[in-house]
């Protein structure tokens, strides 16, 4: 009997080292060719709205990276996007890194993966693990080489979209909902990253929210500018992107917007028209002669007909313009 009980429990030491070994290992899989390879790659970002893919955007990304290694990152889920994405182009491989803890985020094999991409995408999931687990490692440090030195394209959907701007919305204590913000925009829910995670060319000063129609994100999205004011003392711009829609930035600061939806380029309308009142338990009230923060909405398409230049912060083609306020805590357009 002993002598069953000392083989049991080695097996089963046996199956839960292998187990605790296979957790570790970052790469869900790889497709196509795993030599790697040195291309020409042209610098960009693309932030998409969740839902389903945009093809033009990721075929986008695909042509800077000159066909080269296509890197997919994420805390959760599986390696789906492997097959998508090489089967839309040319690229050499596509692998899929699982980072699901800070030990792996500085993981010498993670970061030698990571730089070495001529593309890299950042899957949908939850951005609070991606703050918790990536900020301030190997991880951090790779995608800001990667988009600012090396530039390549760098993108992100959903989860991965959300933490691209240089303010973020953390979602350390879970989402928060339009009404919920705008009730309250110290709300505990509001948790706000300002400077100390990415930094992207032409995402200065800039949050971005994704699911932005579907969810009704659009008076969160102005409280969070709101806060950025009174929090960093900037005139806080955002980019809100509907599902199944991406905005695509080439190097020169102009975007494309591709997809079935709408992309909304918010900004505080000038220095002076800062939120009459942003403080903690009281309803936000941003009036500004109903005409707080101006908003361009350009329409997505096939082609990415419709344009936006972030060096100017104004439409180069299509699109219209509006603006948002707020009359104590009700959101109000004009």
């Amino acid at each position: 009997m002993d002598c069953i009980k000392f083989i049991v429990y080695n097996v089963l030491l046996s199956a839960l080292s292998f187990l605790c070994e296979a957790k570790g290992k970052p790469s869900l899989g790889l497709v196509g060719n795993s030599t790697g390879v040195t291309r020409s790659t042209s610098g960009g970002t693309v932030l998409v709205g969740g839902g389903t893919d945009v093809d033009a955007a990721m075929q986008w990304m695909i042509n800077k990276s000159g066909c080269g290694d296509f890197v997919v990152i994420r805390a959760s889920g599986t390696d789906a996007y492997n097959s998508y994405i090489y089967d839309l182009g040319c690229a050499n491989s596509v692998e899929t890194l699982l980072i699901n803890s800070p030990t792996l985020a500085n993981d010498p094999e993670v970061d030698t993966k990571i730089r070495g991409a001529e593309a890299l995408f950042i899957a949908g999931g939850d951005q609070a693990d991606y703050v918790n687990y990536w900020k301030g490692t190997k991880v951090q440090d790779a995608l800001n080489y990667l988009r600012n030195v090396k530039k390549v394209p760098i993108g992100g959907t959903s989860a991965g979209c959300a933490i691209l701007g240089q303010s973020y919305f953390s979602a350390l204590k879970g989402s928060v909902t339009s009404s919920q913000a705008l009730t309250n925009p110290y709300h505990t829910y509001v948790t706000l990253g300002y400077n100390d995670f990415l930094s992207l060319p032409y995402l200065s000063n800039v949050i971005t929210d994704s699911h932005f129609s579907s969810r009704d994100r659009t008076g969160r999205l102005v409280t969070f500018l709101a806060r950025m004011n009174k929090e960093y003392g900037v005139v806080g711009r955002g980019i809100g992107v509907d599902e199944s829609t991406a905005v695509c930035i080439e190097n020169d600061g102009k975007s494309k917007v591709f997809g079935s939806g709408t992309a909304f380029f918010l900004s505080q309308n000038g220095s002076p028209n800062t939120p009459e009142t942003c403080v903690s338990g009281s309803p936000l009230h941003w009036y500004r002669n109903r005409q707080a923060v101006i908003v361009y909405k350009i329409a997505g398409s096939q082609l990415g007909s419709g344009s936006f230049d972030l060096t100017t912060w104004s439409p180069v083609s299509g699109g219209v313009s509006q603006y948002y306020y707020v009359d104590h805590g009700t959101l109000g357009i004009s």
